[in-house]
């Protein structure tokens, strides 16, 4: 144990600017194609979940599981009070969760403490596996626990942590794409029953209100993230 907690406590260097820069692009590309976006946006699911499930159960309400689908989108399902804050901040979690679980991420990463990082991923998908109510659920998460865990038990640390920048950039980049997809779904029609929508039912605010605010605490944590993991260079103010 003792050995463990000095592996997880032990900062590392950061890589070079340029792995920092080409892991940033990498993600970038991952996002903006399509074809990439739609094998990877599984990904994002799984923490816009996670997000609805923690604030659920921070909030106290009953957790009854979570769904994830072939099609990459998810349901949580949750029982309690049909209106007030915790019914408010569960429907409002899921959407940033992403980005903040990204701007997390910088901030450890940022510090040196990419093992933090990825025990705290495993542990938090291990959680989820628990909470899981279909096939396809359980599969997506231990294919993702699975491949991390194997990928950091065998590379060396400095390779860990080319993948964490590169899971912290697209988890930053990532949270913001379906903001965008939500509003134009909206714009046609295709999502009535969309986390905006049930929040302008329990609030009275508009759907567009929510969007606007999911997508600007997806830009902040965009930009302070960046900041974190971009080293200014000596004398920059």
């Amino acid at each position: 144990m003792s050995e463990v907690w000095v592996t997880l406590t032990t900062a590392q260097e950061a890589p070079p600017l340029w792995v920092v820069l080409l892991s940033a692009l990498t993600a970038l590309a991952v996002v903006t194609w399509s074809a990439s976006w739609h094998v990877s946006r599984g990904l994002v699911t799984i923490a816009h979940e996670g997000g609805h499930a923690l604030t659920a159960l921070l909030t106290r309400r009953t957790l009854q599981g979570i769904r994830l689908h072939s099609d990459t989108s998810g349901v949580t399902l949750t029982r309690g009070r049909p209106t007030g804050p915790g019914m408010i901040l569960t429907a409002a979690a899921g959407y940033v969760a992403p980005s903040l679980l990204g701007l997390g991420g910088a901030w450890l990463t940022s510090s040196g403490y990419v093992a933090i990082l990825i025990a705290l991923v495993i542990v938090l998908l291990l959680c989820m596996l628990v909470l899981i109510r279909n096939l396809f659920g359980v599969v997506s998460l231990l294919a993702t626990g699975g491949a991390i865990t194997a990928f950091t038990w065998y590379a060396p640390p400095d390779i860990d942590a080319v993948l964490a920048y590169l899971a912290v950039w697209f988890l930053l980049l990532g949270g913001v794409r379906p903001i965008v997809e939500l509003q134009r779904k909206r714009r046609h029609g295709r999502a009535p029953d969309s986390d905006a929508d049930q929040l302008a039912r329990l609030t009275f605010l508009p759907g567009g209100f929510w969007v606007l605010l999911f997508l600007l605490v997806a830009a902040v944590c965009l930009v302070y993230g960046a900041y974190l993991l971009v080293p200014l260079p000596p004398g920059f103010p």
